[in-house]
Formats: structure tokens, C-alpha cells, sequence
């Protein structure tokens, strides 16, 4: 192995101050610091803007990309490349990046040639779906991880199964500050000759600050000079969703116990500067935190470098910091045992001053050069480790080798298919056609979007969004008639219901609808009112006959599972419908005709997808391999000469020893082509189903029997259908939520797939 010079151009991507938060902060602070230590390295920032005026960045920030924007993600890569960066640091959490589970930064991750060395502060010891699976991908792109705690060592290795030669220990970094006594600072404070317990940072419920209250009335008994300091702002997101309620709840609770003398409150985001000076002020810190899962605290590790005694609960940074002696751990949400340590310390000198000064030695390790350097150190084995397995060079992402960008996500046609009642069923070109009304059908697809587009963290402003999703669930809250526990599917313009009952699949498809908000919607009050209908409605499910109505709600099932334990009826609705499904299976599948039913007609796709999930999460093995086996025949099927995707028609369909029909080809048909596909990767990881999903998605943009998109880049719509000579000029709701949902779909997994496009069929 050659001997590598430090590297001379060291990229940094994260948040960025004036943006405040604690990563912000971070990337900063760990910028500066290695600045100071690689000394002739040109150091800069890559900044993610979560707003689109972004901000009054300092010089060191090169370059800025949005948020939810994924296609800022592929051009900060461009940047990354041309300016030939030796290596980029990452700053990783889930929520600061865009799409599901932060999935935007995969984009830029997996187009880059230089080495990546990620530090991760979040590691969760039980991820969800969508945070495994970025992940299991972030592992695969970053050539070396950084985490502050050994328990983040261990979780990497036990539930991700990453290396532990791939991992560093590094702790967070801390300002060197000078050991002095709390008296020097108090009394620019108003404070002199009080005890001063201190919390500080981003405020918000997850903090447990009103235990630290609910424990001043025996705090202040004992030792009536204790005041109570609590430093930060509201947490900008907490903010802009419930203002200052956490605060005033905490204000009246100290009212109501009668310490409100004892307390102060200091809202605002302090520099580092002003920092150093309450930090100095302090005798007890407190770090009341509620959620045992947190791997690293900025906050304690300042506090604690800087020489103070602390009292924490003990989330997993916490028990390492504090081992020993070096601090003072008390049970979550225990106001009873806070008072008792925090009276125990202040009643001790002898046991204060040693743990302060224990605390002071260990920090020496933790300054900002030291940490520094050994991220210099990671940054050159990174480097070392990249020449024994090079990533393959840029110039090989040619077309051939990589698959083409997807079009701009494009609401328009939605908003103007949408009026305060629900969303429009057809148009005539492409204006809403008022005579056929609305129905229940469209709006749980509408509302599927909704729920998709929030999770992917797409650029759509959250007011237009949560208007879209009220409206669409809204209606279906209406269409449901809570005495029969049926879903009515057609409304006039009027608003008249023109049924007392829809059809089975309508039905199905609003469980499909609301048992997604149940389990996806970020919003409470949608979540809530989501899984309210489709327990309400799922009862009705067991008398039905239609595969696809069972396969639909099959769909709203393992949506409404993801994040619910679920009652016993709809783990028992979902072995029967899945076992209707196998029973059809067996009824009708032979050698040359391997589906379900006699005739293969609409929605086909759908009852694969249903048979796939219900075979990985039940689980059941019989019924995965059947959800694949079929959805190979279809894919067989479905592809024409040329290789691109043809769906069978609706003018005849397919039946059993007769002829296929060819036309009108339905956008619904390659719409659930694509999510079946995709959630067969996802199962499988064989790539050849995320190049069906694909070539299915690119039948909208051109690539079918007539050579001509259906989908409208200039409207947002979609093409109603593609006849034998002609697209329809018409672009109703549910062609252009077909698109909408594919293009989601497309959108969530280009993401995650990190092998090259390689068009082959099975």
C-alpha cells in the first residue's frame, strides 16, 4: 500500500450555523477544529437548508442543497467530484435529511468517488423498516462510521452487522474551557450566593423538564438558595407545529407548585461565547431526558468536559459518561429521586468537588484538537482502505450503466382536480368535469399520495400538502356509514350520495386508504381518525368474494401494522384473505397458466403484492412464493418485443386458452406493476425487480407500443389510457394518481438501490 499524504480538500456535509440546532453546531465546531489541526488542508461545508431562502452562511459553506429536494442531492455530488474533495464527512440523522427515513442522502452517497466517512448521531437499536434499509445502504456507502459511545459500537455490529474495524470511537468534542469556581460568573447573573441547577438546550416534551419542577418543592425545602436555570429556545420544529406550549405548560406547573421564584427561564439560542459563562455559573447540571435511546448529548458532554457535577436519567450516553462515580444517574421520570441526588450533592462539598474535578480530567480528552485529530486519523484510513477497494470510476455512470433521472414531482393537475369536498373523478382534456362528480375510489388514492409524499419529505410546502391530505380523508370519513360499516364510493357535485354501499373493491380500497394514514400519516389527528374508519370498516371484509377487494385491504393491512400492534380481528382478517388468495391459487394455477383466476383482467398486479407482503410478515412461505412465482408470469406477459412494458387491455383482457387484448392499456395496471416490483426487491433485493419497476414506470413516459408519454410535463396529468392509434386527451383523477403513485414508488427506491441499471428480463 502506498503512503497516503493528509488529504488537501476535506468536504463536510450537515447542517450549518446561523441554522440553529445541535448539528449545526456540530459540523461547525468539528470543521474548525480540523481546519486548525490538518494545517494547509482546504476544509468547507456542504449545508442541507431546511427552508428555501436557506441562510447567511459563513465562506466556509461552498455549496447548499434543500432539504426535501433530491435532485439538489445529485448536484451536490456533481460538486463533490469536480472539485476532486479527498474525503467527505457526513453528519448523519434520520430527520435532517429529506425522504423516508432521511433516504434523499443515499442519492448523493452513492454517485460520489471520494472516500466517506460518516458520523452518526442517532443509532437506533430498533429501526423501523425504512431506517434499516438506509441504513443497510449508508453502510454499504460510507467506507468508515464515527460514533461517540461504545453502546453505538455494539449496536452497529449486533443489529447492522457493520464491522467493527470499520468503526471509530470518537467522543463528542467539547470547547476547552478553564476549571473555576461557579462564584466568578454568578453575579453577572443576578445569582450570586445561590446554588444553580442548569438545563439548556433545543426545549421540547422529550427533555422531561417538568420532572426537574415536580422535584424543586423538596429541592427548595432543603436548600432554600437553589435556583433553577433553564437555557434554550423551543425547538424550531416544535414550534412551528404547537408554538410555545411545552413552555407555558411548564410555566404554570411552577406556578402551581409554588417555585416559580426559583425558576428562571432563558429562551434564546446563546452563542458559544455566552455559553461558557452560564456553563461557568452552574453548580448541578440536569439532564432529565425521557427516552433511554439517546447514543450522544452535546449538551452533557459540554457540561461535563467543563468540570460540573451532573444528575442525569440514564440514557445510554449518559451511563457511559457517568460510570464511575463521575456523575449522578436517577430512574426516567422520577421527580422524587432527582430531589433526592440533587440534595444529596449540594448537601456533600466534599463528594461535589471530586466529581467536578473527575469530570474536568476526563474532558481533557474530549477538547475539540484532540477529537480533531482523530477524525484526521479516520479521514486517512478511509483513504487507505479506498485504495485496497476502489469505487468505480465516474466516467462508468453512462446511461447504459445508470438509470435516467425521473421527471420533477408536479402537483398542478392535482390541485386543480381538487375543490373543498374531495377530488374530481374525470375531466374533459384537462379540466375537472363537474357532472361526474366525485368518488371514494380516487380519494383513497389521493390520499395514499398524501401520505407517500410527506414520508418521501418531497418539496411540496406543507400547507399545500396537509390541505390535499385533509380534504381527501375527509371524504372518507363522509363516505363511511358507520351503521352497516360500509364505505358509499359515488358522490354527485352536490354532494349527494348516489349509493347506500360501494362496491367491494371501493370498500377496499378506503381500508387500503386509511389503514396507510393509520400507519404512516405524521399527523395525530389523521393518524387517529384514519385507524377509527378502517376498524371500523374492516369487519365487512370477511363476507366479501372479490381477489382484488381481498388484496386491497390485504395492502391497508400491513400499512396499518408498520407502527400498530393490531387486535386479534385484523391479524385474523389477514390470514383469511390471504388464505382465499392461496386458495384460489390452488384451485386454478397450472404449469402454463400460473395466476388465480381463469382470466387475468385489472389491478392485477395488486393481489402479488398482497400475497408477497402477507408471505414476508405473517409469515408465511407458501404464500411469498406464489406472490412471486405470479408476478413473474405477469412480468413475462406484460412485456412486448421491443422489451417494454404492455399491461393487458382492458378491451377483452386475457383469458385462459383465448386471446390477450392488447388495448386500451389503463395507467392503474403499470401503476401496480411498479409498487408490486418494488416491494418484491425490497423483500428479495434481486435487482431484475427494480428493472421491472422501471421499465412498468417508463411506459408513462413514452417507452409502450406507441412511443408517445402518456404523462403531461406541462399539466401534471396523465393520459386516461393508450388505444390502439392514440393516447385519450382526457386526464382524470385516476390516471393521474396512477402516475403520482409510481412516481413516488420510483422515488423512494432510487434512493435505496445502489447497483447500476441493467435493463434484463426474467
Amino acid at each position: 500500500m502506498s503512503v497516503l499524504s493528509a488529504p488537501s480538500r476535506i468536504a463536510f456535509l450537515g447542517d450549518y450555523r446561523p441554522r440553529l440546532c445541535g448539528i449545526a453546531t456540530f459540523t461547525e465546531d468539528l470543521c474548525e477544529s480540523v481546519a486548525g489541526e490538518a494545517t494547509g488542508s482546504d476544509c468547507y461545508v456542504g449545508a442541507v437548508n431546511d427552508r428555501a431562502e436557506g441562510y447567511d452562511y459563513p465562506s466556509r459553506v461552498r455549496f447548499e442543497l434543500q432539504e426535501k429536494e433530491l435532485d439538489s442531492y445529485r448536484r451536490a455530488a456533481d460538486f463533490l467530484n469536480f472539485n476532486n474533495a479527498d474525503v467527505l464527512c457526513v453528519q448523519h440523522e434520520f430527520g435532517i435529511y429529506g425522504g423516508a427515513a432521511g433516504s434523499h442522502l443515499l442519492a448523493l452517497l452513492k454517485e460520489l468517488r471520494m472516500p466517506v466517512v460518516t458520523t452518526l448521531h442517532t443509532v437506533l437499536q430498533n429501526p423501523g423498516p425504512d431506517q434499516l434499509r438506509v441504513m443497510d445502504e449508508l453502510s454499504k456507502l460510507s467506507d468508515r462510521f464515527v460514533v461517540m459511545a461504545q453502546k453505538g459500537v455494539e449496536i452497529l455490529r449486533e443489529v447492522y452487522d457493520v464491522p467493527e474495524a470499520k468503526i471509530d470511537l470518537i467522543p463528542h468534542g467539547i470547547p476547552d474551557m478553564e476549571f473555576m469556581e461557579s462564584s466568578h460568573f454568578k453575579a453577572q447573573f443576578g445569582v450570586e450566593g445561590k446554588r444553580v441547577l442548569l438545563t439548556f438546550g433545543l426545549i421540547g416534551p422529550g427533555k422531561g423538564i417538568e420532572h426537574v419542577i415536580e422535584a424543586l418543592p423538596e429541592i427548595v425545602r432543603r436548600h432554600p438558595n437553589v435556583i433553577y436555570l433553564i437555557l434554550g429556545a423551543t425547538h424550531p420544529n416544535l414550534l412551528a407545529r404547537e408554538g410555545e406550549r411545552y413552555r407555558l405548560s411548564l410555566e404554570r406547573l411552577a406556578a402551581d407548585l409554588g417555585v416559580d421564584e426559583h425558576i428562571i427561564f432563558h429562551n434564546r439560542f446563546v452563542t458559544l461565547a455566552d455559553l461558557k459563562e452560564f456553563i461557568g455559573a452552574t453548580d448541578i447540571y440536569l439532564t432529565p431526558y425521557l427516552n433511554e435511546a439517546q447514543i450522544t448529548s452535546g449538551t452533557l458532554a459540554y457540561v461535563f468536559g467543563a468540570g460540573n457535577a451532573v444528575i442525569s436519567t440514564p440514557y445510554w450516553h449518559a451511563q457511559e459518561l457517568l460510570a464511575d462515580g463521575r456523575g449522578v444517574l436517577v430512574p426516567f421520570a422520577d421527580p422524587g429521586a432527582i430531589a433526592e441526588a440533587a440534595c444529596g450533592l449540594l448537601g456533600d462539598d466534599e463528594r461535589f468537588e471530586k466529581m467536578r474535578r473527575d469530570a474536568y480530567a476526563m474532558g481533557r480528552e474530549m477538547v475539540w484538537p484532540s477529537v480533531a485529530r482523530r477524525y484526521l486519523a479516520s479521514f486517512q484510513q478511509a483513504r487507505a482502505d479506498r485504495e485496497v477497494t476502489p469505487r468505480a470510476a465516474f466516467a462508468e455512470w453512462t446511461l447504459h450503466r445508470r438509470a435516467p433521472a425521473l421527471p420533477p414531482l408536479r402537483l398542478d393537475h392535482v390541485v386543480r382536480m381538487t375543490d373543498g369536498t374531495g377530488i374530481f373523478q374525470h375531466a374533459i382534456f384537462n379540466v375537472p368535469n363537474f357532472h361526474e362528480g366525485y368518488c371514494t375510489d380516487d380519494n383513497a388514492r389521493a390520499f395514499i399520495l398524501c401520505n407517500q409524499l410527506d414520508e418521501l419529505g418531497d418539496d411540496i410546502p406543507s400547507e399545500v400538502l396537509g390541505k390535499l391530505s385533509t380534504t381527501y380523508l375527509a371524504f372518507l370519513a363522509a363516505a363511511l356509514d358507520y351503521e352497516s360499516g360500509r364505505f358509499r364510493n359515488f358522490m354527485s357535485h352536490g354532494r349527494q350520495w348516489l349509493e347506500d354501499a360501494g362496491s367491494e373493491d371501493s370498500h377496499a380500497r378506503a381500508l387500503w386508504a386509511t389503514g396507510t394514514g393509520a400507519g404512516r400519516a405524521r399527523d395525530t389527528g389523521h393518524r387517529r381518525l384514519s385507524a377509527q374508519l378502517f376498524e371500523t370498516g374492516i369487519p365487512a371484509m370477511a363476507e366479501f368474494t372479490s381477489p382484488r377487494a381481498w388484496a386491497f385491504c390485504l395492502l391497508g393491512i400491513h400499512a396499518y401494522l408498520r407502527y400498530n400492534p393490531g387486535g386479534e380481528r385484523i391479524h385474523a382478517t389477514r390470514e383469511l384473505l390471504t388464505g382465499k388468495l392461496v386458495g384460489l391459487w390452488r384451485n386454478v394455477a397450472t404449469d402454463d397458466w400460473p395466476w388465480f383466476e381463469t382470466s387475468v383482467t385489472y389491478d392485477n398486479a395488486r393481489i402479488c403484492q398482497a400475497l408477497i407482503l402477507s408471505g414476508q410478515w405473517m409469515p408465511d412461505p407458501e404464500a411469498l412464493e406464489i406472490g412471486l412465482e405470479s408476478l413473474r408470469w405477469l412480468a413475462s406477459i406484460q412485456t412486448n418485443q421491443a422489451g417494454s412494458f404492455r399491461p393487458i387491455g382492458s378491451n377483452g383482457f386475457y383469458h385462459k386458452d383465448g386471446a390477450r387484448a392488447d388495448f386500451d392499456q389503463q395507467p392503474v395496471e403499470a401503476q401496480a406493476m411498479v409498487s408490486a416490483c418494488q416491494e418484491a426487491f425490497r423483500i428479495t433485493r434481486d435487482p431484475k425487480w427494480s428493472v421491472e419497476a422501471r421499465r412498468a414506470f417508463e411506459w408513462f413516459l413514452g417507452r409502450n407500443d406507441l412511443g408517445v408519454p402518456l404523462y403531461d410535463f406541462a399539466t401534471g396529468g396523465c393520459s386516461d389510457g393508450l388505444h390502439a392509434d392514440r393516447i385519450s386527451e382526457n386526464q382524470g383523477a385516476e390516471s393521474m394518481l396512477a402516475f403520482h403513485l409510481s412516481l413516488a414508488e420510483m422515488n423512494h427506491a432510487d434512493q435505496l438501490i445502489i447497483h447500476p441499471y441493467v435493463p434484463e428480463t426474467f
